[in-house]
């Protein structure tokens, strides 16, 4: 049942600022900004899609692997995943760069202030999925574009079934590219509103698109997922959380019960309820891998919202 998730790896530093952004930015002035904030809090934490997918998969008792690409300081990280079990042999050491990784800036109204750097993501097409044995399923989540392009195509040679999770980095890619990742695709995760980009780009509408994959699933926050299948569209509500901490890598551990209930089987409207409890038990917490549930209380929570087992 192994998975391989290609994606970003990355460390998320993030930062508190104890008061708001507009008392320090003058809005006459902004083409002249220059600012600094006093961050007394500060955090650092794992991230990244490929790196959060592959977290919540091995909760679930999944077999995920990870493909990417790291710099030289990616030791803490290979440590954490070498305690987690998550096997590293297709994460690829780029020499002279760094990890990918995100500043990340918050004032006292929850506005933010990001700065990305991509780092060793820009060489994710040096790596080859075909050169992965035995895989049950591959999912291309956000990374280095020509990557991206490589992975859904090495999946379809290989004969893999292939997830295609664009996310932030659709804007990279034209229509026809985008057609072309669709029709090579299995599967197809978006959220809402990459989901009407999809259809701006390609200019062909979801039921369209649905036609060329076994399902195409749109996620909506709050308001909970919905599945498009050959034999219809199935909605799936969104779980109540016990509390809303952090929605950082919810999409992610939604991504996770989609995974697991592809390799084992389950059915679309089963595997989208797990999927639910994922995120809502992440959106519980901070960050995207401090949530430590059991296999048994996932399923708990799978039974009280929706009277499934696992």
């Amino acid at each position: 049942m192994r998975t391989l998730i290609c994606g970003s790896l990355a460390f998320d530093s993030i930062m508190v600022f104890q008061d708001h952004f507009k008392h320090h930015i003058l809005p006459d002035k902004i083409h002249m900004l220059n600012v600094s904030f006093l961050v007394p809090e500060m955090r650092r934490e794992y991230g990244g899609c490929a790196g959060n997918i592959a977290y919540n998969l091995k909760l679930l008792g999944g077999e995920p692997l990870i493909m990417a690409t790291v710099g030289d300081d990616f030791a803490a990280y290979a440590q954490r995943l070498d305690a987690l079990a998550i096997p590293r042999d297709y994460i690829h050491h780029v020499a002279g760069t760094y990890t990918a990784q995100a500043f990340i800036t918050t004032d006292l109204d929850d506005n933010q202030i990001t700065a990305f750097h991509p780092g060793a993501m820009n060489y994710s097409h040096e790596n080859d999925v075909r050169q992965v044995p035995d895989l049950k399923l591959g999912i291309v989540a956000p990374d280095g574009r020509d990557g991206m392009l490589r992975h859904v195509r090495g999946f379809h040679e290989a004969g893999v079934p292939c997830v295609f999770d664009p996310g932030q980095g659709m804007p990279l890619f034209s229509g026809e590219e985008l057609l072309e990742c669709v029709h090579k695709s299995s599967y197809v995760i978006l959220n809402d509103y990459e989901a009407e980009l999809l259809q701006s780009r390609t200019g062909e509408n979801l039921a369209t698109l649905a036609r060329h994959v076994e399902a195409l699933i749109v996620t909506r926050g709050g308001e909970g997922s919905v599945i498009h299948t050959a034999a219809g569209q199935i909605d799936i509500p969104a779980v109540r959380p016990a509390a809303i901490l952090d929605p950082t890598g919810c999409g992610d551990a939604y991504r996770s019960g989609i995974l697991y209930g592809i390799t084992h089987g389950l059915d679309w409207e089963t595997s989208g309820q797990l999927a639910s409890v994922m995120g809502a038990i992440k959106i519980e917490h901070r960050g995207g891998q401090n949530h430590a549930p059991s296999r048994q209380e996932i399923a708990g929570r799978l039974k009280i919202a929706f009277g499934k087992t696992l």
